[in-house]
């Protein structure tokens, strides 16, 4: 029997993956607007809720797509995992070798976004399947605490800084220098093999939500208050935990986990009640376009984005200038001058994404990575 989509946990992960290619195009990274960058270390702007939403989202679809399965550790549940599991990592993988031509597998990054979103996603669902409610719950605080506990004590004076957190540290031993990511100017890996626990917690978190949403139906305002009033305590728990575990993405930390899945919940609450309680639908299409095929259209923006920095133009000076750089410095700064032509360049890639994907979508083709 097919299985009926949740409306607005499809128009959530739209409007995540939108965000996504928001965040990752702006025409220049000189002209963005200051609430589309990533906090510079501690704190949280809006682009840092971008990739915690997607693994709540992650979270919230095991609860339905495992529900097949009663929850319950079996061999076709786990091989349904692992193929997930290495299917998502081979890809993140590939895309960082991309366009492979000019690849050195001695410096190739081994960790990214869609290798974060494996991992944690394993881990979490081993996790869901073996353990009991109240036990997911009780492994989940032990995580968060666990992991304070561990970046506290072996990161020495400044446990949370960008060069001594042990996060950096195991990731140097394990990963080595040449295979991290330098965008901070020394080798670090914002999507670390330590901080996978935590982002698994979020992962957990998005699942126990969707079991509540999947309650009966009688239940449905007990189940909105839960979700709502869960929201603010995690948001709250998350603030306080802030004065002394900074929150802070590149480390995710458990304050980060806390606050980030508590605006989620809430924001899932906002659109289950509205798309699918009240029926007010026709606002949310142009996300479903995007949620149904979300790791697809993100894979193809990231391709995208590859091919334009690997093939040359001459801008007016006579300079040579990769497709990414001549297309905002052609196009949308003459138009929109220099901050808004670079937010519009991003725009413009969203929709032009979401033009591919809605042929997709008219066809009912749903790629499932």
């Amino acid at each position: 029997m097919k299985k009926e989509r949740l409306l607005s946990l499809d128009a959530f992960r739209g409007l995540t993956i939108a965000g996504m290619i928001l965040v990752n195009n702006p025409g220049s990274w000189n002209h963005v607007y200051p609430p589309l960058l990533h906090a510079k270390w501690h704190g949280c702007t809006p682009t840092d809720l971008v990739f915690p939403f997607f693994l709540f989202i992650a979270g919230v679809s095991l609860s339905y797509s495992y529900s097949s399965f009663n929850y319950q550790f079996s061999g076709q549940a786990v091989k349904k995992l692992l193929r997930r599991v290495a299917l998502i990592f081979i890809i993140g993988l590939l895309l960082n070798a991309f366009p492979f031509y000019n690849m050195d597998i001695f410096t190739l990054r081994i960790l990214g976004v869609l290798q974060r979103i494996a991992l944690a996603f394993g881990l979490a669902g081993f996790l869901i399947l073996l353990l009991k409610r109240w036990q997911l719950i009780l492994a989940a605080i032990i995580i968060l605490m666990g992991y304070w506990f561990v970046l506290w004590n072996y990161g020495g004076d400044a446990p949370y800084e960008l060069d001594t957190n042990v996060v950096r540290k195991i990731d140097l031993a394990i990963i080595s220098e040449a295979h991290m990511y330098k965008g901070f100017g020394i080798p670090f890996e914002p999507e670390g093999l330590l901080s996978t626990l935590t982002s698994a917690v979020t992962i957990i978190y998005g699942f126990l939500i969707g079991i509540t949403l999947r309650r009966k139906t009688d239940h449905l305002w007990q189940n909105l208050l839960y979700i709502a009033v869960s929201g603010v305590v995690m948001i709250l728990s998350g603030l306080i935990w802030d004065t002394f575990f900074p929150i802070n993405k590149p480390i995710w930390t458990s304050s980060y986990v806390l606050y980030t899945g508590g605006i989620a919940s809430i924001l899932l609450m906002f659109f289950y009640w509205m798309i699918d309680v009240i029926k007010w639908k026709k606002w949310a299409q142009f996300f479903v376009v995007y949620g149904v095929n979300p790791l697809f259209g993100f894979t193809l923006s990231v391709i995208w984005v590859k091919i334009l920095f690997n093939i040359q133009f001459e801008n007016p000076s006579g300079e040579m200038i990769n497709g990414y750089s001549w297309l905002y410095s052609t196009v949308f700064a003459p138009v929109f001058g220099n901050l808004n032509g670079s937010l519009m360049f991003a725009v413009f890639h969203i929709i032009f994404f979401w033009l591919i994907l809605l042929i997709l979508y008219k066809r009912k083709i749903f790629i499932k990575i």
